[in-house]
């Protein structure tokens, strides 16, 4: 058994990798995925701010190598594998299931998040750069394409708002887990991401007050 969390990593580290080489592109739920189609939503990210995965693949990739050959047995190690190997087994099949369903591609990337910031929050304090860094930023945009996803599908569904309404509340929402991530140890940037929810409410109360246009 000894190693085997650490193979298990690398061998679906590589195939999450890889799995854009082999899957069809996507770049949002078709028209035909949603009732609503919602061609180029306002919670849809710059096409520019995909460029990130670059990064996010390369890093994963040295972790991976790392781990397999100088933390194979560690404990620190291991704790946070399973978590993030479940993530990547997933993830290399979330472009297949997005290019076919808008829910399931939303429920899964959830269950990625969750597992993503999982393997954050239990990655040792050894090696930070090599495990926890490129796993946090994993975490972090896994946790803002889910509402991504969320808002584009609920949107095309017609629930609660619509696609400029579920760009707010996935605003909000990435900005609350900022608070939450920053209190009590930095005050100041939690009383900063506070100011920035409170500035679009305002905003958001206002849109809602002007009169329509005629």
């Amino acid at each position: 058994m000894s190693g085997l969390k650490a193979i298990a990593t690398a061998a679906f580290t590589a195939s999450f990798v890889a799995s854009p080489f082999v899957t069809a592109p996507f770049s949002g739920f078709r028209e035909d995925q949603l009732p609503l189609p919602q061609i180029d939503p306002p919670v849809q990210p710059a096409g520019w701010a995909f460029s990130i995965w670059g990064l996010i693949y390369a890093w994963l990739v040295v972790s991976a190598v790392f781990g397999l050959w100088q933390r194979r047995d560690s404990s620190g190690w291991d704790a946070a594998r399973p978590y993030l190997t479940g993530c990547l087994a997933i993830g290399t099949f979330w472009l297949a299931i997005a290019n076919a369903s808008a829910i399931w591609a939303t429920v899964t990337i959830f269950i990625m998040a969750i597992l993503a910031i999982a393997a954050a929050t239990k990655a040792p304090g050894q090696d930070r750069w090599l495990f926890q860094a490129p796993v946090a930023i994993l975490a972090g945009w896994l946790t803002a394409a889910s509402f991504v996803s969320l808002g584009s599908t609920a949107a095309g569904y017609g629930l609660i708002a619509d696609s400029t309404g579920w760009a707010w509340i996935a605003i909000i929402w990435a900005l609350s887990g900022i608070i939450a991530a920053n209190l009590p140890d930095q005050p100041y940037v939690a009383a900063l991401a506070g100011a920035g929810i409170a500035i679009m409410v305002m905003v958001i109360v206002v849109l809602r007050r002007a009169p329509a246009p005629a």
